[in-house]
């Protein structure tokens, strides 16, 4: 299989199922922000940290690519002919949801209580984690937004949510076990 299609050269992609959309759609700016996600999440996994968060975020970015699958079918392809789901055994779970709610609670364990809003920054593994947490949020707006347009699987919008609270934490954790600076805002009087 080659890597280039040609497909797409007048400015439209093709989504699970074979509709042809624009790829500046709502779609594809939901799922390709999840998949930009997955990128820097993988930049985070590249650094030097504790190999249980490594196993965690490979988890995370495995979750990502269902994130993004069910992203990328509309809803009238979700069922195929036969009656099967397209997506047979993809799917973000409530327990998805609860293993990333658990890793918080762990991490927050170990860290003094947040008193102020935490300035990006310390450490550039923080700072990757800040720059997904942000990445993360975008991808949860748009995700949001296409389902105003086209329902979208709940549990999608809820993970991504989660995730980011997750990628917020782990910047706080890391600020920790690194011995960085995390810088606190504290607004002017």
């Amino acid at each position: 299989m080659k890597v280039y299609t040609k497909t797409g050269d007048t400015g439209t992609t093709a989504l699970f199922g074979g509709t042809r959309v624009p790829k500046h759609h709502i779609r594809i700016e939901s799922y390709g922000t999840v998949d930009e996600l997955n990128s820097h999440i993988g930049l985070i996994r590249d650094q030097e940290i504790n190999v249980l968060y490594k196993n965690i975020l490979i988890e995370v970015q495995d979750r990502l690519f269902t994130v993004g699958a069910i992203l990328a079918t509309p809803p009238e392809k979700e069922v195929l002919k036969n009656g099967q789901k397209r997506l047979q055994n993809l799917g973000i779970l409530e327990t998805d949801i609860e293993f990333l709610e658990t890793e918080i609670d762990t991490m927050e364990n170990s860290l003094p209580p947040m008193t102020h809003f935490v300035l990006p920054g310390g450490h550039t593994t923080v700072s990757y984690c800040h720059i997904a947490r942000c990445v993360c949020r975008r991808a949860e707006r748009l995700a949001v937004h296409l389902n105003d347009i086209e329902p979208t699987d709940e549990l999608v919008i809820k993970y991504l949510n989660r995730l980011s609270d997750y990628l917020f934490v782990l910047a706080r954790k890391l600020s920790f076990d690194l011995k960085a600076d995390e810088v606190q805002w504290i607004p002017r009087k």
